[in-house]
């Protein structure tokens, strides 16, 4: 072996000071990801609809810090691990469905392309929960929907293709306008009702923001979803009901920077990672359950159904 060669193979505090600085970088990008320009194709959202993922490049730096026998590289890694297990520590321990609880809700988009609409159903009548709010509820599978769900949750309201089914009884059902003003066309994704609890009146709010896209050259497409977040934000700010529960695909995680209007004014059920998108290898969630005046207890995935998203449920505590 040469001279050269043994250099090589020593561990060395002088080599790898490039990946150094990425994961420093990593770490930064981790703990700030609001310094991202949201300027230039609504980069900074993208990055905030991945966020946790970005952590995955802790594990690719120790590698090239192996190989590259790079002292310096290797403890600068600590660091961005540091930063991802304090920035994502009240998301990794499990739902605890021990804990006590007053309500229980289903959050579901199933899909207008779902091939089993009554198959869902059915799997949903079964999850025990209180109020399920669904999205995509297309005129030709609402009566399987309806058929199934009745038995267990007899009060219901539909607004377009958003829809509220519930055990207890609902008043004051009336569309939400989050419609964004270039939308033409028969467009209803909001809805509020108020539900007659044994224990007093609750508002819920389901709601179905547009989606999003990521095409070239504008990047990543938001601008309807965020017109449609701002509206839903001020429509429940203007709530008079102090309890409340907010459902909904908002097709947005809580670290995207376009949901603050709806996330500043509630409370997230966030136990667990609980990514809820896409169904065959969720990597993001993008349905979620919020309140006002009342606690998420334990959040959680259901298995899969004929939709591309999977059913998101929480426990609620007054």
């Amino acid at each position: 072996m040469s001279i050269e060669d043994r250099r090589v193979s020593r561990w060395s505090w002088r080599r790898g000071r490039v990946l150094a600085a990425v994961a420093v970088l990593v770490a930064g990008l981790l703990a700030f990801p609001g310094v991202v320009p949201n300027a230039v194709g609504h980069l900074g959202s993208l990055v905030e609809t991945f966020l946790p993922w970005i952590g995955l490049a802790v594990p690719v730096l120790m590698l090239l810090a192996v190989l590259r026998r790079s002292v310096v590289a290797l403890v600068s890694l600590v660091l961005p691990a540091t930063v991802w297990g304090v920035v994502f520590a009240d998301r990794m321990p499990p739902a605890d469905r021990a804990a006590p609880y007053d309500l229980t809700v289903l959050q579901h988009n199933v899909s207008e392309e779902n091939p089993d609409p009554a198959g869902t159903a059915r799997a949903l009548a079964r999850s025990g929960a209180d109020l399920i709010a669904l999205q995509e509820v297309m005129p030709g599978a609402r009566p399987a929907y309806e058929a199934a769900l009745r038995p267990v949750l007899p009060h219901h309201a539909v607004v377009g293709t958003v829809g509220l089914w519930s055990r207890f009884p609902l008043a004051d059902s009336r569309p939400v306008d989050i419609r964004p003003a270039e939308v033409e066309g028969d467009w209803n994704r909001g809805l509020r009702a108020t539900v007659r609890t044994p224990s007093g009146d609750l508002a819920v709010y389901v709601a179905h923001l547009p989606s999003v896209r990521i095409r070239l050259p504008d990047g990543f497409g938001t601008a309807w979803r965020d017109e449609s977040a701002a509206a839903l934000g001020a429509a429940i700010a203007a709530e008079g009901l102090d309890r409340m529960v907010v459902l909904g695909d908002f097709n947005a995680t809580l670290d995207d920077r376009g949901l603050v209007p709806v996330t500043s004014r509630r409370t997230p059920a966030e136990g667990g990672f609980g990514f809820s998108w896409p169904a065959a290898f969720p990597v993001a969630r993008i349905d979620h359950v919020m309140t006002r005046t009342a606690t998420p207890v334990a959040t959680w995935t259901l298995p899969a159904t004929g939709s591309d998203h999977l059913p998101v449920a929480a426990r609620v505590r007054y």
